[in-house]
């Protein structure tokens, strides 16, 4: 083999060599930062929430913490409206109240991402839905309390998440670490 022809050998595998590392810091940036988007499960909250975004409610008294990621999170706000278990209309108000919904930044309507709802009750509204007086909707189980205050129970709606959309698996892991934080608002109920 000639000097020139081990050089170019040599110029080429090196070469290689390059592409290849290179590309294996790209696929691992890569998988770290997918991984930073839904792979949250079992997340260590208290390190998220000293790093992360929290988003607060002065008027319900709580805070829901969040990772990084969520940074520039948006709020929607809706109504849950219950129904008369036992069909009757007219007689009272079926009750409702407020759905403040913490969406993904990354949220778009031709990419929509797993949102975080949270639904708002009264303890009255809720000891009342415990008792089988009202649904708020259509699953066999009613919702999961994530908390309470002296004032209101938070709690998270069955089957938010049955459509599995991107990020499911992260929220899922952001409401394992226990996200929200109460405090009371001395209200009478």
């Amino acid at each position: 083999m000639t000097h020139r022809h081990k050089r170019a050998t040599m110029l080429a595998v090196l070469t290689m060599l390059t592409l290849v590392g290179l590309l294996a810091i790209t696929v691992t940036a890569c998988l770290g930062r997918e991984s930073g988007k839904t792979g949250r499960e079992g997340a260590n909250l208290e390190e998220g929430a000293q790093e992360g975004v929290v988003y607060e409610n002065l008027e319900y008294g709580f805070k829901f913490s969040l990772p990084d990621g969520w940074k520039g999170y948006s709020v929607e706000l809706d109504e849950w409206i219950g129904t008369n278990v036992d069909g009757s209309e007219g007689q009272d108000p079926c009750p409702n109240g407020p759905i403040i919904t913490i969406r993904h930044p990354e949220w778009t309507e031709d990419k929509p991402r797993q949102d975080i709802p949270i639904m708002v009750f009264t303890l009255d509204q809720w000891a009342e839905l415990s008792e089988g007086r009202f649904s708020v909707g259509a699953a066999p189980v009613g919702p999961t309390e994530l908390g309470r205050n002296d004032a209101y129970v938070f709690a998270l709606p069955a089957r938010y998440n049955y459509a599995f959309l991107e990020g499911y698996a992260e929220v899922q892991g952001i409401l394992d670490g226990n996200p929200l934080e109460v405090w009371d608002l001395h209200k009478a109920t």
